[in-house]
């Protein structure tokens, strides 16, 4: 993902935003998100005029900002989620009932 993020970033002559700049993005990302969500199991109901956006649209645009700033900050997004599943599974072992 972070390759063809690149790739992508790379036409442009502006390259990446800066990282405060992607986080704003990130987080209008997040509430679109929240809203499909309300719309999908909340009580808010999507009005008959609302584009149709998906959940898991808005997840892949969350992705592709969440790309963007690993990629500004040069942060390997693998390394990353394997850091975090090696903690979780060592600091977390015991924290809830297994299956």
């Amino acid at each position: 993902m972070q390759e063809q993020t690149h790739a992508w970033i790379s036409q442009y002559k502006e390259g990446y935003w800066p990282p405060h700049e992607i986080l704003t993005q990130m987080t209008e990302e997040m509430g679109e998100i929240a809203r499909e969500i309300n719309h999908a199991f909340g009580m808010k109901k999507k009005k008959a005029n609302e584009a149709d956006n998906s959940i898991s649209n808005e997840l892949g645009d969350l992705l592709f900002n969440m790309c963007c700033l690993a990629n500004s900050l040069g942060i390997d997004l693998d390394k990353s989620f394997a850091d975090t599943m090696n903690k979780i599974n060592t600091r977390d072992i015991n924290r809830f009932e297994r299956k």
